[in-house]
C-alpha cells in the first residue's frame, strides 16, 4: 500500500499546478466578459460586442463627394481660350440651316410695308427671307434695302462679352458674278 499513496501524492503534485492554472485562466476570461447579471438586458449585451468592434472601423462614402485623388488642374481646363465663342445649344431649322455665305441674293421686293428678298442656295433652290427672321447659327435680318439685306450676327465668348458683326448680302446685276 505504500506503493499507492507515493503514486497518489505524485500524481496530486502533477495535477495540482494544471489546476491552479486552469482556474486562473478562466478567472481572467471571466473578468474580461460581464455576467448577465452585471449587465443590463442580459444578452443583449453579449451581442452588442460585435457592434462596437465594427463602428470602429472606417467607410468613406463617396456619394456627393468629389473625388480627393482627382487634380485640380485639367488638360481641358488649361486649354479654354476666354475669348473662344460659346456654341449655341438650340436646335437650328428653316433658314438657320444656311450661313449668309452658302446664300446668293437674286431679289428684293419693297412693299409699304411689307418688304421681303429671295434668295438661293448652290443648287438653286430659293427662300424668301424678311426683316426680322434668323439666319445662320447667329444672324438676325435687321434690314432690307434697294439692293442690300443687312444681317447681324451676335454671338457670346467664354468672358461674357458680347461680340455683333455685320454681313451685307448684295444684289448682284444680271451678268455679274
Amino acid at each position: 500500500m505504500k506503493t499507492q499513496t507515493s503514486n497518489t501524492r505524485q500524481l496530486i503534485a502533477m495535477a495540482l499546478p494544471v489546476i491552479l492554472f486552469g482556474t486562473t485562466c478562466v478567472a481572467q476570461v471571466a473578468l474580461a466578459i460581464p455576467s448577465p447579471s452585471q449587465a443590463e438586458g442580459g444578452s443583449a449585451a453579449i451581442n452588442a460586442l460585435p457592434e462596437q468592434s465594427s463602428e470602429n472601423s472606417f467607410e468613406y462614402l463617396i456619394e456627393n463627394r468629389p473625388d480627393p485623388f482627382a487634380p485640380f488642374i485639367t488638360e481641358k481646363a488649361t486649354s479654354v481660350n476666354i475669348d473662344e465663342i460659346i456654341p449655341t445649344e438650340e436646335r437650328l431649322s428653316g433658314m438657320q440651316l444656311f450661313e449668309p455665305g452658302q446664300l446668293n441674293l437674286v431679289a428684293i421686293i419693297m412693299a409699304e410695308d411689307n418688304d421681303f428678298a429671295m434668295a438661293e442656295d448652290t443648287t438653286g433652290k430659293g427662300y424668301i427671307i424678311r426683316k426680322g427672321m434668323k439666319i445662320g447659327k447667329r444672324g438676325t435680318i435687321t434690314a432690307i434695302q434697294t439692293n442690300e439685306v443687312i444681317i447681324e450676327e451676335t454671338a457670346f465668348t467664354r468672358a461674357g462679352k458680347k461680340l455683333t458683326s455685320k454681313i451685307v448680302m448684295l444684289l448682284k446685276k444680271e451678268g455679274e458674278e
